[in-house]
């Protein structure tokens, strides 16, 4: 896969969330540090986004040390019963958990640090929230956004909260291109990296199944490095529009569901009455 395009990021500050050794995240951090950005990661253990209380204690704490933030990478996300066994949802603070993570918590991480975005793109012109997603938001329909899913299906759940994703970049960037942050989704790729470990740490003879076929997986899928490309090139290159959905470093279609500017608008307006109470 073509890399991004290296940049002189020397005096910019950016955030990358779920970025554990093994996975796109740490390979998009590592990158971006080698290109001189000010990069400030998140595990689990720094920031639960099912936990409305840790994402204020982490975005507090982050604009207590920083007063510039040039890009929010939320690449942070589960993707949880792999093997379909689940019949009913797993709930979190009253929430489905992929949506309660994947989504509404990378929404109420935004909203906290979307001021200090809006105070960095008016002193640079540019400031950028990338909301990495995956082709499976596909699987999902605008309705189920709105609505349980029926019957119960993790893997719909999961896209989802990637469709809701896509629909919280476009309609950032409608709300506040104009003062200079813009809204992207991506999808990086059929990546071997550690995002299937959690989805199946409940079965053991999986786990050592997929370690077995590691070499196999690693051969077919691409590797953390191509799959932090296309973060990259949305978090940093001036080629980069916003609004826009990405794949392989460049523009793509996304469903005709996440095109739909209605929904996207009545989803951040719901969003916005859950996030008054939970800030």
């Amino acid at each position: 896969m073509k890399a991004a395009t290296p940049a002189d990021l020397t005096g910019r500050t950016i955030i990358v969330t779920g970025a554990s050794p093994g996975s796109i995240g740490f390979e998009t951090a590592r990158i971006l540090r080698e290109w001189g950005a000010t990069v400030v990661t998140t595990t689990r253990r720094e920031l639960e986004l099912t936990d409305a209380g840790s994402v204020t204690r982490f975005a507090k704490s982050f604009t207590a040390l920083h007063d510039r933030l040039d890009a929010l990478i939320n690449n942070a996300g589960v993707h949880l019963d792999l093997r379909s066994q689940w019949k009913e949802p797993h709930l979190v603070d009253g929430h489905e958990i992929h949506w309660r993570t994947n989504y509404l918590g990378t929404a109420q991480l935004t909203s906290l640090l979307l001021s200090t975005l809006i105070a960095t793109a008016q002193q640079t012109g540019d400031a950028r929230v990338v909301n990495v997603v995956s082709k499976l938001h596909s699987r999902a329909t605008n309705d189920q956004l709105f609505g349980e899913i029926t019957p119960y299906n993790s893997w719909v759940a999961y896209g989802r909260s990637k469709l809701a994703l896509i629909h919280h970049a476009n309609e950032l960037n409608r709300r506040y291109a104009d003062q200079g942050v813009q809204g992207y989704s991506l999808h990086p790729g059929a990546v071997y990296s550690n995002i299937a470990d959690r989805g199946l740490e409940e079965s053991r003879f999986l786990g050592r199944l997929r370690k077995f076929a590691a070499p196999l997986e690693r051969r077919a899928l691409m590797s953390i490095t191509d799959g932090a490309q296309t973060s990259i090139h949305c978090a940093t290159s001036p080629s980069a529009t916003g609004g826009l959905y990405y794949r392989g470093m460049t523009t793509a279609d996304p469903s005709p569901e996440a095109l739909d500017a209605t929904v996207a608008a009545r989803l951040w307006d719901q969003t916005e009455t859950w996030l008054a109470t939970h800030h």
